[in-house]
């Protein structure tokens, strides 16, 4: 059941639900996430200074590394999920729907793992 907003149905309640709102808010904390990310990398400091020493020294506490983790899950989620309603929409049969969301959602964590991974261990 859904009740309609503009051209797509908006789901009533389940996870349709959730994954809807959840795009939603992700895209605003992206937006303000990245925003941020942009203005400190390339208006406070001037693109001649973007280095390896420069991101090392910016890695030595957790707050650029949560920030960094932060933009990286809110980013790779939000495509996932993205990723989830175009299947829907295409893919009709539901064993097939099903093995393609599996494969999404393996891939995505995959990537989630190696760039956690990254942040985690660069030195």
């Amino acid at each position: 059941m859904s009740i309609r907003t503009g051209s797509r149905p908006r789901p009533i309640g389940g996870v349709e639900r959730f994954l809807w709102l959840y795009v939603r808010l992700s895209a605003v904390a992206l937006l303000g996430l990245v925003v941020g990310h942009l203005y400190i990398m390339h208006v406070i400091n001037s693109t001649d200074t973007l280095n390896f020493a420069f991101v090392a020294r910016r890695f030595t506490g957790p707050f650029w590394r949560v920030y960094d983790a932060l933009i990286l899950v809110f980013a790779l989620s939000h495509g996932l999920v993205g990723m989830r309603g175009m299947l829907r929409d295409y893919i009709r049969r539901r064993g097939w729907r099903l093995a393609a969301e599996a494969a999404l959602w393996a891939v995505g964590a995959v990537f989630l793992l190696l760039g956690v991974l990254v942040l985690v261990v660069f030195r």
